[in-house]
């Protein structure tokens, strides 16, 4: 169980960067998206303002659901160590897990 917690947040965290790219070039995407004075007439700008907006808003429902899932598997896992802590009040080590998995909600 632990491994698998640990692969889950470590994937969940990579996926989050990766999402994040097209958040930290916006600046980018606006340069090469709007046309220059000379491109004006060749290139549709609402159009394509539109599109990048779309592809940051499915970028961010994107993430949102992710955070919401890891949000749900976190909570599942410290619902059962404090099970577990109610069976086992004495084991320190199962202590120190719940403690870490709380920090992780």
């Amino acid at each position: 169980a632990n491994f698998f917690n640990f692969f889950f947040f470590f994937l969940i965290q990579e996926l989050l960067r990766v999402m994040r790219t097209i958040d930290d070039r916006i600046v980018h995407e606006l340069n090469t998206t709007i046309p220059t004075a000379s491109f004006v007439g060749k290139i549709d700008a609402g159009q394509t303002c539109k599109e990048l907006y779309q592809s940051l808003m499915d970028a961010h429902t994107s993430r949102e659901r992710i955070i919401k899932n890891c949000i749900a598997q976190t909570s599942s896992v410290v619902k059962t160590l404090r099970e577990e802590r109610e069976k086992a009040q004495d084991d320190v080590a199962l202590l120190k897990q719940l403690r870490k998995e709380q920090t992780k909600v």
